[in-house]
């Protein structure tokens, strides 16, 4: 693998290593965390999906803290950084609904199905083809469409794309929401999504947002139902869902099957192609004459997954953990009474979970410039697990080895793992050559995108640990004394 060398921060004098005691340290604390994440992901902010009365509403309580603790406005329009994003409400009802030899089952949202952030609206009751992966890829020689009529019927396939090659080739990136515009092209009115059931740990009925490209088409109810639900649409063929996968995975050839079963759904969803959203900014300007014009950015994603005809998805680790993690940290600054020498901006995110568009917007469109941003701090996902990790050490391995070393001065809670190329909203500055940090847990991800992510399942101790060093880390990069290093970009 080729490395190419782009610059990045050294760390020229001796490192500050705090103690507990450091100046503001004391003011970050558990109490206070638990406390806004339980504000954050409370029904009150709906799921907090970008575009809705939910979200705008999480960014105004983000907004007025800010001011509360006296930071400056830094965004386009006081503190809010305005960008447009795709939004998809969706109302009640939601039904889904399985006939097999005039056998109605009835199933429950959240426990049975749940429906895809990108769904359309329409309700009818039609029969069910099952086809494979819901590929059409004749260049590759394969095509789950293939030799099976789908008009005016309902598809089920497989969620995502197969764990082995075709002819020495890779699949390539396939959302389901490209799977869905396949399906539609064929004259099918809707389709079921299921998980893979062949592996270890096969993916639960997640939240998701509108994601990947392409047309939205608002007639297409799109649903992730269970194995369950999807053996019963499978009962008259005599195979199980898993046994399906496991014939088509052995001969890597599509098998589409008309099941001579149908279902019943109804879907209800508002679609807007451009709604508006924000990124919420505050600004703590730096005092030293020349540096106060480099910026270091402390930064999460505000955003979450929303919610589906009043079912909730909270998203209290994701993200309203990192969200209150910047929160207490600019209390900290706030109230430790030093200003540091470099200007720090704190930064909510929106969209995220989209595609990292409020980031991208962010380091696109800043108003001072990305190449006067000096750092990034990152935090996702940093309320539940089990110890502390750090990304992006790989490409910034100076940075990540102080940041380890005030761990083990104070917490001894940080492991080695790393990677490289940022990770989550560390990303588009990581692209932009800015030395950033991911803030995260490991094993972090048990309650990802369900409706059990509340903030009764987090790890306080360990939370309060994460945010203190990422403010520690944050304390040494806005007062010291450092040049940029170059840091290491891996390229193909």
């Amino acid at each position: 693998m080729k490395k190419t060398i782009i610059p990045f921060i050294i760390l020229l004098c001796s490192l500050y290593l705090y103690a507990q005691s450091s100046t503001g340290l004391s003011e970050i604390n558990k109490e206070d965390l638990i406390k806004n994440v339980g504000i954050l992901s409370s029904p009150d902010f709906d799921g907090r999906l970008p575009g809705s009365e939910g979200y705008n509403k999480a960014a105004q309580f983000v907004a007025n803290k800010f001011a509360e603790l006296g930071l400056k406005p830094a965004g386009d329009e006081k503190y809010f950084q305005y960008l447009n994003v795709e939004y998809n409400k969706i109302e009640s009802p939601a039904i889904f609904k399985t006939i097999v030899d005039g056998d109605i089952t009835n199933y429950v949202l959240g426990n049975d199905f749940v429906l895809r952030g990108f769904t359309g609206s329409n309700k009818f009751t039609l029969p069910v083809v099952f086809c494979g992966y819901g590929l059409s890829r004749p260049y590759l020689n394969y095509d789950d469409y293939a030799g099976v009529n789908v008009k005016n019927k309902i598809v089920m396939v497989f969620k995502q794309n197969p764990t082995w090659k075709i002819n020495d080739k890779d699949w390539g990136t396939n959302y389901p929401r490209e799977k869905s515009l396949v399906a539609k092209k064929y004259g099918a009115k809707g389709i079921l999504f299921v998980s893979l059931s062949n592996e270890e740990k096969p993916q639960p009925l997640i939240g998701s947002v509108m994601h990947g490209e392409g047309e939205q088409p608002v007639d297409f109810p799109q649903l992730q139902i269970s194995h369950e639900a999807a053996n019963i649409l499978l009962s008259r063929t005599g195979l199980k869902i898993n046994e399906l996968q496991t014939k088509i995975d052995e001969k890597k050839k599509p098998l589409s099957i008309n099941l001579l079963t149908k279902a019943v759904v109804e879907v209800n969803a508002k679609y807007e192609k451009n709604a508006r959203t924000m990124n919420v900014v505050g600004l703590i300007e730096g005092s030293d004459p020349k540096l106060k014009n480099e910026y270091v950015v402390i930064g999460a994603h505000l955003d979450h997954v929303g919610s589906q005809a009043g079912l909730l998805f909270p998203g209290a680790n994701d993200n309203a953990s990192g969200s209150a993690g910047v929160l207490e940290i600019a209390k900290a600054f706030v109230k430790n009474g030093i200003k540091p020498n470099r200007t720090l901006l704190f930064v909510l995110f929106a969209s995220e979970e989209q595609g990292l568009y409020g980031a991208k917007h962010f380091v696109d469109n800043w108003k001072k410039g990305y190449n006067k941003i000096y750092a990034m701090l990152n935090m996702d996902c940093i309320g539940y697990g089990d110890s502390i990790q750090v990304g992006n050490g790989k490409s910034a391995p100076n940075l990540w080895d102080f940041a380890k070393q005030i761990d083990q001065t104070n917490f001894k809670s940080m492991v080695s793992r790393t990677w490289s190329g940022g990770g989550a909203d560390a990303t588009p500055f990581h692209e932009k050559g800015i030395p950033s940090l991911y803030f995260v847990t490991t094993n972090s991800y048990d309650h990802l995108h369900l409706p059990s992510d509340k903030v009764e399942t987090l790890n306080p101790d360990l939370y309060e640990k994460l945010v203190k060093l990422a403010y520690l880390t944050a304390l040494e990069i806005a007062n010291g004394k450092h040049i940029r290093e170059e840091i290491i970009k891996e390229s193909k």
